[in-house]
């Protein structure tokens, strides 16, 4: 619904603009401009879905592998004591933890098909001890907005926007992500904690915690201090190293299995190639209503404003062009996609205002989608601190991503 709002108001913002313009200033031409980027955007959207088959069909076909090569499982074992402690209103072996344990791990590995119809599974095991059916439990809280956080290990749909549009090292993201996602996932773990009264200081929690900000920190450390080619090079070594052993890992966990590692790749890749299919006409709607946005000056207009302003208070201006991705990321998934591919077209694939905006886009999920979805697969209507949470998270996860941005690219 508020992804109908927004994509209703870029038309009308636009007609407005474009009337004005004419009247006052005499532009006639912008009805033209206005018009050719409906049709540009619109074959842009479809030649991008087309190009996305190919790389969709590989990931997902490897996915696949990884999937039935136990991969999940193993995630699922390895954070179950963290997970424990984080969700003690759950009975020990009550089926809702297996549920997210297996939702958790699919995000982290980014088999967005997998991750959802787990999820809304997790869900209903929850509502099923939860004594008030009609508001959220705190487990179901924490569990959604674990999920609004992102916390995503292989940021498979960035990276391929990023190929099929043509950047030199579509994995230079991969580190800036995984800094930025951590943080937007910590802030809501450590949100709903204080909420639910859970002990932050446990053992497990704080070494779990402790951990990964160690990794975390050194990561940062070891990038401050060294200048900007040589943070390039090691980050495109490391990103690349990295997925490439965790393709040859699921490959490997196939073949242990004893899995047919070729047709679980080509049922995975058939997949692939639906899911191209599936979001040409989104990604048609989104592209061509930014486009008579932009088309029309406005988003020009409103970057120039934020510009001006950070300026004026010394704050750097150069990820201005990344914030509408910002701002539609709570809101809607393709729609910040959308706000991706196009900062990525206007600005350049390798350009600054590209890396952090793509950065952005892995950061975070969609906060409103996922509490429209999986709350209203319950029937809960009474969210509670859920929203604010998980906005809160979206806005520790944005802010994460542009500082990050900086140290790596900027």
């Amino acid at each position: 619904m508020v992804l109908n709002y927004i994509w209703i108001g870029f038309f009308l913002i636009a007609f407005i603009i474009a009337v004005a313009a004419s009247i006052f200033s005499g532009n006639i031409n912008i009805w033209s401009e206005i018009m050719n980027s409906t049709f540009s955007s619109a074959k842009t959207a479809f030649e991008i879905s087309l190009g996305l088959t190919g790389v969709l069909s590989l990931w997902l076909g490897l996915m696949k592998v990884g999937e039935k090569g136990g991969v999940i499982s193993l995630f699922s074992k390895f954070v179950s004591p963290l997970f424990r402690k984080i969700f003690p209103g759950i009975p020990e072996n009550n089926p809702a933890t297996g549920a997210i344990f297996m939702n958790l791990s699919a995000n982290m590995l980014g088999l967005d098909n997998a991750a959802t119809p787990l999820g809304l599974k997790a869900m209903q095991e929850m509502q099923n001890i939860n004594p008030d059916k009609t508001t959220a439990s705190d487990p179901m809280i924490m569990f959604l907005v674990l999920n609004t956080s992102g916390l995503t290990i292989i940021p498979i749909s960035v990276m391929m926007y990023r190929a099929q549009l043509g950047a030199m090292n579509p994995s230079d993201v991969f580190l800036p992500i995984l800094i930025a996602t951590f943080m937007s996932t910590l802030a809501g773990l450590l949100i709903c904690c204080i909420r639910q009264k859970i002990n932050i200081f446990d053992k497990v929690i704080i070494g779990s915690i402790g951990t990964l900000c160690a990794v975390i920190g050194a990561i940062i450390f070891a990038v401050s201090r060294m200048d900007q080619q040589t943070i390039t090079t090691y980050s495109s070594l490391i990103s690349n190293a990295i997925l490439f052993t965790i393709i040859c890992g699921f490959i490997f966990a196939g073949v242990k299995k004893r899995i047919n590692v070729y047709n679980a790749f080509i049922e995975g890749a058939k997949e692939g190639f639906q899911t191209a299919v599936t979001i040409i006409p989104y990604l048609v709607a989104v592209l061509v209503g930014v486009g008579v946005f932009r088309a029309s000056g406005a988003m020009d207009f409103m970057t120039d404003t934020f510009a001006y302003i950070f300026s004026a208070i010394g704050i750097p201006a150069d990820f201005v062009g990344a914030l509408p991705t910002a701002f539609m990321k709570p809101l809607s998934g393709s729609g910040a996609r959308g706000m991706m591919v196009d900062a990525i077209n206007t600005y350049g694939a390798d350009s600054f205002v590209a890396r952090v905006s793509s950065t952005i886009q892995g950061a975070t999920d969609t906060t409103f989608y996922i509490v429209a979805l999986y709350f209203g697969s319950v029937g809960i209507s009474k969210t509670r601190y859920a929203v604010s949470a998980g906005l809160i998270a979206d806005f520790v996860g944005i802010i994460s991503a542009i500082l990050v941005s900086y140290l790596f690219f900027g």
